[in-house]
């Protein structure tokens, strides 16, 4: 069944719908393959999937991590699952998720933010327009997309601009284009922008994310729906094509131009 047309919309549909494990790990799986394939990604797609109870089959991180960033770093690794009072250690990626700043973690919040409002990082009152979730999940489940045995809530893809490019085009072709928010700091807020209802959003990162994700200085985190996922690769098949057929016609224009521009300081 060839991916874009509306029998494979239905099927994918089904897989997110109908609990057949194998069957939506598999669709998902071909997805992350497309992608990884069409975007030139050096890193698999990231799966984050917000659940009432651990996933059957699936490994528990041990925790200890410094940012909540550094589990989508290990997603792009291996499956696993982690409670709420292991994302904790982040005070800010916590909040983000949507646990309530009170006590011990709320105190480390509001000192890291006086912190960095002192060294004008935030300008006063900033920490207030931080998209974060209403209120969190039980566990989140990260690992490569369809490696885990239950649906996307959303999806990340460590991204150089060419690939941002081509799913920021991708989200905007056709008649019923979508609309990309672009966020900075911090980039985990990049999921509650795709829960706030967002198919696609894109994050220039934060030095933080840089540093705990080890994700260079080259790449931005492309974040999709999981309920749009199958729409969004239709959407990146199509304009794939679209762009090879211009990569044609102005490489040509370009051959035969007079005065042509030519880099050659490398």
């Amino acid at each position: 069944m060839r991916r874009g047309t509306p029998e494979f919309e239905e099927h994918l549909y089904r897989a997110v719908l109908v609990p057949d494990e194998r069957y939506m790990q598999t669709e998902f799986a071909a997805i992350g393959e497309q992608l990884t394939r069409q975007l030139e990604l050096d890193r698999p797609p990231v799966q984050v999937s917000y659940l009432h109870a651990p996933p059957p089959g699936v490994a528990e991180h041990p925790g200890g991590v410094p940012s909540v960033c550094t589990f989508f770093a290990f997603g792009t690794r291996s499956a696993f699952y982690a409670g709420l009072p292991k994302h904790e250690d982040c005070e800010i990626g916590a909040f983000v998720l949507g646990i309530p700043p009170h006590g011990e973690a709320g105190a480390r919040l509001m000192a890291t933010i006086g912190e960095m409002q002192k060294e004008g990082y935030l300008n006063p009152g900033e920490e207030a327009h931080v998209p974060h979730n209403p209120s969190p999940p039980e566990f989140v489940a990260y690992g490569p997309l369809g490696s885990l045995p239950v649906p996307p809530t959303g999806v990340l893809l460590f991204a150089d601009p060419r690939g941002a490019m081509l799913a920021v085009e991708a989200a905007g072709s056709g008649s019923d284009a979508w609309t990309v928010p672009m966020n900075g700091r911090p980039m985990c807020a990049i999921l509650p922008i795709l829960n706030q209802g967002a198919p696609v959003a894109m994050s220039l990162g934060c030095t933080g994310s840089r540093i705990y994700t080890d994700m260079g200085i080259d790449r931005m985190v492309v974040g999709i729906r999981g309920d749009r996922l199958g729409e969004f690769a239709r959407r990146l098949d199509r304009i794939m094509h679209a762009n090879e057929f211009v990569h044609r016609e102005d490489s040509a224009r370009k051959e035969k131009a007079t005065h042509a521009f030519h880099d050659r300081s490398g």
